[in-house]
C-alpha cells in the first residue's frame, strides 16, 4: 500500500480554520489529519515546515487544444502547466479539430488525456444546432458548452431559435459563452478598419455581454434548467444576477477580468485580447464586490493560449485568448496576501465551488475521505511570473514580471506527487473526473 505522510504544515481544514499538524494519506485518499501522526509503515515523509496545504484547484474552464491545434498547446504540457501550478483537476471545452460534439470525439479525448494528463480531466460536450441527441447522452461529460457568440462554424448556436430546444430537452448543466452574436457582427462593420487591439473591447462591448447573459438566464427560467455563466466580465452583468439570478444558475470570473483591464492593452497589446474582452477598470471593482459577495460563484481561468507568432499578427488578424493555469493560484494568493479577499475564500473559489457546481465527488476540501488532491504553497516568499520558467507550451503570460507569493512547492495528484521544488514527474497521470447527476 502507498501512503504519504505530510509533516508540520499549516492545513486548511473545511470550516475555514487552520491546523498547523500532518496529514495521512493512502492509497490516494486522506485518511487522518492530526496535530501529530505517528505511522510507522510510509512509504514518503515530506516536511511541509512553513507551507500552506490547500486543497488542489479545479480549473472549470480551459482549452487545452488538443486534438487539432497542438502547435498552440496540448494535454501534456498543458497538463505540466497545471501540476506547476497546483491545478489537480480540470474542465475543457470542446472547440478542438475535431470538435467534442459526439460519443466518439469524446472517447478520443478521454483516451489521449488517460495517455498524457498529469492531473485529472474532464471534458464538455459542444452544442451544435443539429446534435441534440448526442448532449442528452454523451458520457462523461461536465456539462453542456454553448457558444452563443465569439465562434464561429458548428460552434456557434446564437439564435434563440437554436438555443431554445437546448434549453427545454434533458437535465444537464449548461455553459454558456454569453455574447451577442449580431451586436458583435455589426460593431465589428462600425469598427473595421480599426487596427488598435484595444477596439476589442468596443466590438465585443458589455451590451453585447449582458443581452446574451439575459437571453441564457430567460431561457433557464423557462425551463428551470441548471445554467452557469462563463467568465463573467462586466459589472452590469453582475449587477443584473445580483437582482435576477436564481438558486440554480451560478457563474465565474476569470483573474485577468478581476486584475487586468483596457489600460492593459497600452501594456501588452495583443497579448491582452480575449474573448469576453477585458472591461475599465470601474468593471475589475464591481466584479471584485460580486465575487466577495457570493453573486459570482467561483473563479476559472479561461486557459486559451496561442503562439507569440500568431498573436504578432496585428489585430484583427491576432487570435483571442491568453494562458492561465499555471499562475491562477498564486495571483489569487497573492491578493488574498493583500487583504482584498482570504484565503478561505481563495479556496472556496478555487477548489469546493467548482467541485459543487459541477458534482464532483470527494474533491475540493481536505477531510478524510477525500481524494488526495493537493498543494503545498509557501506564502511567506514574493517571485516573479519569468517566461523562462512557464510549462504552457505557448511560452507567455499576461502576468509576466508580476511578483506573486502563494507558488506551489509540491502538487499532490490521487497521493502521487506529481510536482516538486520546481521538478515535475512526468510517470503519474490523472483519472478521468465523474459528475454527479
Amino acid at each position: 500500500m502507498t501512503s504519504l505522510l505530510i509533516r508540520h504544515s499549516r492545513i486548511f481544514l473545511p470550516d475555514g480554520e487552520f491546523l498547523i499538524g500532518d496529514i495521512l494519506i493512502k492509497e490516494g485518499k486522506i485518511v487522518q489529519i492530526a496535530p501529530e501522526i505517528t505511522e510507522s509503515d510510509v512509504t514518503t515523509i515530506i516536511d511541509a515546515t512553513g507551507l500552506t496545504l490547500l486543497p488542489g484547484v479545479i480549473d472549470p474552464q480551459v482549452h487545452f487544444r488538443e486534438p487539432g491545434l497542438e502547435h498552440k498547446e496540448d494535454l501534456f504540457t498543458a497538463s505540466c502547466a497545471c501540476a506547476k501550478g497546483g491545478v489537480t483537476s480540470f474542465l475543457e471545452m470542446p472547440n478542438t479539430r475535431p470538435l467534442t460534439t459526439t460519443q466518439t470525439t469524446l472517447d478520443q479525448k478521454l483516451h489521449l488525456a488517460s495517455q498524457k494528463c498529469l492531473v485529472n480531466y474532464g471534458f464538455f460536450i459542444g452544442a451544435t444546432a443539429e446534435n441534440l441527441p448526442d448532449l442528452l447522452t454523451a458520457n462523461p461529460v461536465c456539462g453542456i458548452k454553448i457558444f452563443m457568440g465569439s465562434s464561429h462554424g458548428a460552434l456557434l448556436v446564437s439564435q434563440e431559435s437554436e438555443i431554445e430546444p437546448i434549453f427545454a430537452k434533458g437535465d444537464r448543466l449548461i455553459a454558456v459563452h454569453a455574447e451577442d452574436q449580431a451586436r458583435i457582427l455589426q460593431r465589428r462593420q462600425e469598427f473595421a478598419g480599426i487596427t488598435d487591439p484595444a477596439i476589442h473591447s468596443q466590438i465585443q462591448d458589455e451590451t453585447a455581454a449582458l443581452n446574451a447573459t439575459k437571453l441564457a438566464l430567460k431561457l433557464s427560467e423557462k425551463y428551470q434548467r441548471r445554467l452557469h455563466i462563463l467568465h463573467l466580465s462586466t459589472g452590469i452583468e453582475a449587477e443584473f444576477l445580483r437582482e435576477h439570478k436564481p438558486s440554480w444558475v451560478t457563474t465565474e470570473v476569470t483573474p485577468q477580468h478581476l486584475l487586468l483591464n483596457t489600460e492593459t492593452y497600452k501594456k501588452i497589446g495583443t497579448l491582452a485580447q480575449m474573448n469576453p474582452p477585458l472591461r475599465s477598470p470601474e468593471n475589475n471593482q464591481v466584479l471584485w464586490q460580486a465575487l466577495l459577495d457570493g453573486v459570482i460563484d467561483f473563479i476559472a481561468t479561461d486557459h486559451a493560449p496561442h503562439t507569440l507568432e500568431e498573436k504578432a499578427k496585428g489585430y484583427p488578424q491576432s487570435p483571442s485568448g491568453m494562458p492561465g493555469v499555471e499562475t491562477s493560484l498564486p495571483v489569487m494568493l497573492t491578493q488574498a496576501m493583500a487583504r482584498k479577499c482570504s484565503i478561505a475564500q481563495v479556496s472556496h473559489w478555487m477548489s469546493y465551488g467548482p467541485a459543487q457546481a459541477y458534482k464532483i465527488a470527494n474533491k475540493g476540501l481536505i477531510k478524510p475521505g477525500y481524494d488526495a488532491d493537493l498543494v503545498l504553497v509557501d506564502l511567506d516568499n514574493y517571485h516573479p511570473v519569468l517566461r523562462e520558467e512557464l510549462q504552457t507550451k505557448c511560452g507567455w503570460s499576461p502576468f509576466e514580471g508580476w511578483q506573486l507569493t502563494g507558488w506551489p512547492v509540491i502538487t499532490i495528484v490521487g497521493g502521487n506527487i506529481v510536482y516538486e521544488k520546481g521538478k515535475l514527474n512526468t510517470e503519474v497521470r490523472g483519472k478521468a473526473l465523474q459528475f454527479g447527476s
